[in-house]
């Protein structure tokens, strides 16, 4: 998949594990899940992701409803918001 793909690339470059997580989310517009890399900096989240072309805030983008994240040290189950 390209998010670990991205993942493993971004770790050899000098990212720390802690700034790296594999998240799944569910693909509101097309009604299938998907996987996206999510990356720590300065406490804000950027998502790399092979269907959108530019580097996002994680803020920016509202059609994905993540499920969980992983990485090499732990994983996070994403409860949904009300």
């Amino acid at each position: 998949d390209y998010a670990i793909a991205k993942y493993m690339v971004l770790k050899r470059l000098g990212f720390t594990t802690d700034q790296l997580r594999v998240v799944v989310v569910q693909d509101l517009n097309l009604g299938v899940p998907h996987a996206i890399l999510a990356v720590y900096v300065n406490g804000a989240a950027y998502i790399l992701d092979n269907q959108i072309q530019q580097v996002m805030s994680d803020r920016a983008i509202a059609h994905y409803r993540p499920i969980y994240s992983i990485n090499e040290s732990a994983w996070w189950l994403h409860k949904p918001v009300n």
